[in-house]
Formats: structure tokens, C-alpha cells, sequence
């Protein structure tokens, strides 16, 4: 089955973007994926095809309104329903590596996008939609980070990278930052290619990029490598 994404959003024209692109434009052009980009517009109230309205308790801003979203839903699981809905939101639960692991193995997602102050909470309960954050920072609506979270997932799809070992070795695959990256020439401005990966010795290099990969983590992210410890403890 083609690992498909659902986006529902009210600019579809964002859409494919940088998805279209590199290996990730290939493998879509291949059917090693499917992408499906709805309007959530097509669901809008009245001559206008309204889908926000004020806040209920007043405030700035708009809300979407649940009756408008839900009825994008229903409409794009009618074609996508087992796939888990997504709703793209700075409140969220970050997205993390094992996620998106779950999520390249299942059969796609259905994508919510936001827009305004927010969305009726009694959308996301009434459609049990799993929030999703990819930071603790504010963007105009979800369409980024819902291209940010298909391209994570995509690349793991077998057959979209050609390097079938890549992804095993990249950062936050053992809970780990990735070790620094080099190539030629063997000497820039004086700094060269640390010896151990000069050396063909292949055990070394392991040992090496192992423990550059430990070093980068606890000084950078003491959050991981704590986790890191206790898992292997």
C-alpha cells in the first residue's frame, strides 16, 4: 500500500512546494507516495464560504469553526480513513523521531492545517486529532510544519533515499545527534579530516563517530542525553 498524506488546508497552492522537489519529488513522481491536498474552504459556510468566526468569550482574532473542519474531515477520511489525524499546533506534543518512524510504517496521515487564533477545541475532540508541535515557536498557520512532518516521514519509505543505510546512521536514530559530516579536500584552511576517518580502519571509524555523536549530545542537548543514559543504563 502507498504511504499517503491527506492535507487539509485553506492554501492548497503551498502545496506540493519543496515536496515536489529532490528525492522527495522523485519518489512521488514513483508512487512510493501519495499526495492528496484538499481545501478546506470547499466546506465554507454561506456565499462566502466562511470558516472562521470570533472567538466565544471574546478576544482577538478568528477560530475556526468546528462544524467547517469537521466536515473536511469526515470528508477526506472517507478516502484516507486509516490514517491518523493530525492537527498542527504549537500546544501539540513535539514531533519526535520514533513518531515519525510510526508514522513512515503505517499507511499516511490525514493532516489538519490551522490558520487564525486556533481551532474549536470541540473539533479536536469530537474527531479525536492528535496535536502535533514540531517547536516551541508560532507560525502563520500549519502548512509548514505539515510539510516538515511529511518529509520526515516520507524519507524513511523504503526506496526514496538511495542509501539504504542512511537513515540508521542519521541524528536521533539511537537517541543520538549525528556526528560531524567531512569530505574533501583533506585540508581547509588549515583544519583537516580528523585522522580516525582517514585511516580505512573501519572499527575505528565506528568507535569514533560514536563518540563524537555522544559529546555533540550532552553538550547540546542534555535533554536527549539524559534520556540516552537511562535507556542505557
Amino acid at each position: 500500500m502507498t504511504w499517503r498524506a491527506t492535507v487539509l488546508t485553506l492554501f492548497p497552492e503551498m502545496f506540493p512546494g519543496p515536496l515536489g522537489i529532490s528525492l522527495l519529488g522523485k519518489a512521488l513522481a514513483r508512487n512510493l507516495w501519495s499526495l492528496d491536498v484538499r481545501d478546506i474552504r470547499e466546506h465554507g459556510l454561506g456565499k462566502h464560504r466562511t470558516v472562521d468566526d470570533t472567538p466565544a468569550g471574546g478576544g482577538p482574532g478568528m477560530v475556526m469553526r468546528a462544524d467547517v473542519a469537521c466536515a473536511a474531515i469526515d470528508a477526506a477520511r472517507a478516502t484516507n480513513s486509516n490514517a491518523p489525524a493530525i492537527y498542527l499546533s504549537p500546544r501539540g506534543r513535539a514531533l519526535g523521531q520514533a513518531r515519525v518512524r510510526e508514522l513512515a510504517n503505517g499507511p499516511g496521515a490525514l493532516l489538519l492545517c490551522g490558520r487564525f487564533e486556533g481551532l474549536d477545541q470541540r473539533a479536536i475532540d469530537a474527531r479525536d486529532l492528535e496535536e502535533i508541535s514540531i517547536g516551541d515557536f508560532v507560525l502563520a498557520g500549519g502548512e509548514i510544519a505539515a510539510m516538515a512532518l511529511i518529509e520526515a516521514a516520507v524519507r524513511l519509505i523504503p526506496g526514496v533515499l538511495g542509501d539504504a543505510a542512511s537513515p540508521a546512521e542519521e541524528s536521533f536514530s539511537e537517541g543520538l545527534l549525528e556526528y560531524p559530516q567531512y569530505t574533501r579536500p583533506q585540508s581547509f584552511e588549515g583544519r583537516d579530516i580528523p585522522a580516525p576517518l582517514t585511516n580505512g580502519n573501519h572499527k575505528e571509524i565506528a568507535n569514533w563517530r560514536r563518540e563524537q555523536a555522544k559529546a555533540l549530545t550532552r553538550a547540546r542537548r542534555p535533554d536527549l542525553w539524559a534520556h540516552f543514559e537511562k535507556k542505557n543504563s
